[in-house]
């Protein structure tokens, strides 16, 4: 039976906002045997450590270090109910993986959707600093179990794909250890990894599977992680063609997690197959969500541009779902720049307040036949 096959969403979390306190209440009606609390946020919210299996394979998971990236955490609670429905595909990982689930390590920053946390400090940013309370426990729950694998869970934006067409709806990533981006032996057992779930996906969804840049980052956590001897896989779950709401790249990210788990599993910190992971092809920062061509504007001397816009998602009270928010990014010439939607603005009346639209700032301008 294939994964992918029988994969279900959780029908208790259906939007991509997930409400921290409906998360707690769910973890500890579903899981309380299984269930520590391994901290508390800056603003006092919980944060869980759920453990499942038994096995030698020692694996950590952690979602929502990003508040605003929600897919890991719907990832997690979309394969346990998956296995909770066809338990069969569960035993044989289970029996040889203790599996260590880090949900929402930024509740704060998941609550207001923002990507940092409340003291407005990049959690993925903080590994030496250490000064956001969330980054210790995630570093003192490495220092207390020996685990053979990390999954380092995260989204990216829409700007990126993997050939300049198609949308890197799913980037993997084996970490630097340093400058030089030597290929070490680490780093060698997370490509396999890695490999592996790239060989079940590249069929489900061609041509939209990237390997994020391995340029290091001295202060990042899987960096930093794999330079002090635990591999770390990086995943980033991006852009599906009119799926904003990512529910498209929700069941493959879950998919790519279960496959990554199996992986670790059969290969149990081997290397086979490694150097399959570079024929995955590396992010292109191609995108935007919007661009307006040959935009006419309302000026005393002919003024023709392009306008290229870009969605920011906010969390707007009294509203369950996140909402998108049209922002202008560049005006000019953006022809080396692609736009998931192109309008082509040949002849239309430009209506706006300005005179000019105004970069960084909302797309509050209309078109007229």
């Amino acid at each position: 039976m294939q994964f992918e096959h029988v994969y279900t969403s959780h029908p208790d979390f259906l939007h991509r906002y997930i409400l921290p306190e409906k998360l707690f209440v769910y973890l500890r009606a579903n899981f309380s045997n299984s269930l520590q609390q391994i901290g508390t946020s800056f603003l006092g919210k919980p944060v869980y450590k759920l453990t499942i299996g038994s096995g030698p394979v020692k694996v950590l998971a952690w979602s929502q270090m990003h508040g605003n990236e929600s897919n890991a955490t719907h990832a997690m609670l979309d394969l346990l109910e998956t296995w909770h429905k066809h338990p069969e595909l569960a035993e044989g990982i289970l029996r040889q993986l203790e599996l260590d689930f880090i949900f929402m390590l930024n509740p704060d920053g998941s609550e207001r959707w923002t990507r940092l946390n409340a003291m407005d400090i990049d959690l993925n940013r903080d590994f030496h600093n250490e000064a956001s309370v969330e980054i210790k426990y995630l570093k003192q729950a490495v220092a207390d179990k020996k685990y053979d694998y990390a999954l380092n869970l995260h989204e990216q934006r829409t700007i990126f794909t993997t050939d300049g067409i198609h949308p890197a709806t799913l980037s993997f990533l084996a970490p630097s250890e340093n400058v030089e981006r030597t290929v070490t032996e680490n780093r060698k057992k997370c490509m396999a990894v890695i490999a592996e779930v790239y060989h079940h996906l590249k069929d489900l969804i061609p041509e939209q599977i990237g390997r994020y840049t391995d340029e290091f980052y001295p202060s990042s956590t899987g960096d930093n992680f794999i330079r002090e001897g635990l591999p770390v896989i990086l995943f980033e779950g991006g852009h599906f063609e009119n799926d904003y709401t990512r529910k498209g790249t929700r069941k493959y990210y879950t998919v790519a997690l279960y496959y990554a788990l199996k992986a670790m599993a059969d290969l149990k910190s081997g290397t086979e197959g490694w150097e399959t992971y570079f024929e995955i092809p590396e992010n292109k920062e191609t995108h935007y969500d919007i661009i307006y061509r040959n935009v006419k504007l309302n000026t005393e001397h002919k003024c023709i541009l392009d306008i290229a816009v870009q969605y920011r998602e906010v969390k707007e009270d009294g509203k369950e779902e996140i909402s998108f928010v049209p922002y202008v990014m560049e005006a000019g010439d953006v022809k080396k720049k692609k736009g998931w939607v192109e309008i082509d603005c040949t002849g239309k009346k430009f209506r706006s307040e300005k005179k000019y639209p105004k970069l960084d700032s909302i797309a509050d301008f209309t078109f007229e036949d």
